[in-house]
This record gives structure tokens, sequence and C-alpha cells, in this order.
């Protein structure tokens, strides 16, 4: 796959914008006894598309086209190949969400 394919890829993917993936890595870590900082919180993966949806594609790393991959990988292994809305429980949906692809939303 090259880069531009990917880059596609996983922004059809990654369905949440960095601005929307941000507030739900937050409200997602919210806790009584969190002591994270909210600009670090979610899981590491979450983190990741994060600072990767901030970025420009020519600035992009070896490391964030792992990254993308994975997450490609990821999101398609609990989707069907077409990516259309699907309700599931709350678990599945947060896992999902914590990648940056909210399964309630079209993919375009």
């Amino acid at each position: 796959m090259t880069d531009e394919t990917l880059w596609n890829e996983f922004h059809t993917v990654v369905n949440m914008s960095s601005r929307e993936l941000a507030e739900w890595l937050r409200t997602e870590s919210a806790s009584p006894r969190s002591e994270r900082d909210p600009e670090h919180a979610g899981s590491v993966t979450g983190q990741q598309v994060l600072h990767i949806l901030r970025k420009r594609k020519a600035d992009l790393t070896d490391d964030d086209l792992i990254v993308m991959r994975h997450v490609i990988d990821r999101v398609r292994a609990e989707r069907r190949d077409d990516l259309e809305p699907a309700a599931g429980d709350s678990a599945w949906r947060h896992q999902l969400m914590d990648l940056g692809h909210d399964p309630l939303r079209t993919v375009e």
C-alpha cells in the first residue's frame, strides 16, 4: 500500500475529527481517581491517532505509518468492509471510538 493510499484509507476509517477524538479521550478517561493530564488522556493508540490527525501527510514518520496500518486493520476486523453505520454494545463502540472510528457515523 502506498503512503497516499494508506493516508486516504486511514482518513476513511478514522471518521472522527481530531477535536472530537480529543474530547472523547478526555471524557472516557475522566474519573475521580484519574491523575492523567487531560491532554494525554486515553489509550496510547488513541493518543497516537490524535497525533497523526494533527499532522500533514508530508510529516508522517515510519512509526506513524505503522500505527495507521494497525488502526485500519483493527477497525476492519471489527467492522464489515463497507463500514455502514451499525449499532453494537457500548463497550464495542467505545473501543472503536478510542481509535477514532464511530461505528454509528456514516463513513464518507
